[in-house]
């Protein structure tokens, strides 16, 4: 017998949302860890607020809704209050009741702006992290750091000299502005848009782009990031960044090793590893250049593991590119740029270590 198409709305439902997400949905192991986090960070939380005044987004309700838009690479927060609206999965993970308002994209905003003066990312990242070191995924030994440009939100038209006023044709919006031929460097240009970003590329042949440089800290165990930062983008500020997530270990119990590509072998990272008691195990540059480690260091065994892990560290960044859309970034300011790197790193460790705890299940 065939159904009826009848379509008229129900005013009631007594199905909660709860219910309506499957028990072996991925989100669930996923949502039980943020929480985990978030009842760590709840006195931070009560710090950042006033206790008068009206009630302000949660800003619990704020992270999870900050997850999704890494986890489904949603583009802007007016489209994830958009899928917050009707998408019933989202609503269920970040806590709003059916018939609950959503907020609107500039509030939301504003609210976010908040948690990113009080480095909540930070906080959050530690807190996740934590629970991936009670679950014994995490060695503390052995590491890998890399580095990789994040491009800016900003044009190469933005990119003035800061001696001259910028042009003028008539167009406040949009000016005409040849720069063909014009030596452009960071020493005597500046981006109006973002001030912060600096003109740069990866390598030799390649285009020199306005961007940030992020760099990584990945412990090899199980491909988890354990450090992440933002800095300004300069032709030594892959190994300076590494340098210093590195420094950020002490103090450590046990000699370690940091794994590297062949950027790192220069004198200035093997050497400032070595001053740190790590053991730099950075792959040969054999393009005409003195290598800065002998067989003193690859011929040990761990060498060559360390050559193999290191390279899981390309999958984090891969992950941020594509899901968390950061290979073009969507938000200026270095500050503002290193809170949306490090909240989507901690973002990945979560899917990683619900991965990895599944398959051991």
């Amino acid at each position: 017998m065939r159904g009826t198409d009848r379509q008229q709305a129900h005013m009631f439902s007594y199905v909660s949302p709860e219910r309506r997400v499957p028990v072996d949905h991925p989100l669930r192991p996923i949502r039980a860890m943020v929480d985990a986090a978030f009842a760590r960070l709840s006195r931070r939380f009560e710090a950042l607020y006033s206790h008068t005044g009206r009630p302000s987004v949660p800003p619990e309700k704020l992270l999870r809704a900050l997850l999704l838009q890494v986890f489904y690479s949603v583009r802007s927060e007016a489209l994830l209050m958009e899928q917050l609206d009707y998408n019933l999965l989202f609503r269920w993970f970040v806590g709003l009741n059916l018939d609950e308002a959503v907020w609107d994209a500039t509030t939301f905003t504003k609210n976010r702006d908040r948690l990113l003066a009080g480095d909540i990312a930070q906080e959050f990242f530690t807190a996740v992290l934590e629970q991936a070191r009670t679950q014994g995924l995490l060695s503390d030994e052995h590491f890998t750091v890399d580095g990789t440009l994040l491009e800016a939100w900003a044009s190469q038209k933005s990119f003035q000299r800061t001696d001259q006023p910028p042009p003028r044709d008539g167009d406040p919006g949009n000016p005409t502005v040849n720069f063909h031929g014009e030596r452009r460097r960071n020493a005597t240009h500046a981006s109006t848009t973002d001030p912060d970003s600096r003109l740069c590329r990866k390598g030799r042949g390649r285009e020199a782009k306005l961007a940030y440089l992020g760099n990584l800290l990945m412990d090899n165990r199980e491909g988890l990031a354990t450090a992440a930062q933002v800095s300004i983008a300069t032709g030594a500020g892959e190994t300076w960044g590494a340098l210093e997530l590195v420094e950020a270990l002490k103090p450590r119990a046990t000699r370690i090793t940091v794994g590297a590509d062949k950027a790192y072998d220069n004198e200035a990272f093997v050497e400032g590893m070595r001053f740190m008691d790590a053991t730099p195990h950075v792959a040969q540059n054999t393009k005409g250049r003195r290598n800065r480690i002998d067989a003193r260091t690859t011929r040990h065994a761990g060498y060559a593991v360390s050559q193999v892990k290191r390279k899981r560290i390309e999958e984090i960044f891969g992950w941020l590119k594509t899901v968390a859309l950061l290979r073009k970034l969507r938000h200026r300011g270095r500050a503002t740029v290193e809170w949306i790197f490090t909240f989507a790193v901690a973002a990945y460790n979560l899917v990683r270590i619900r991965n990895l705890t599944a398959a051991v299940t």
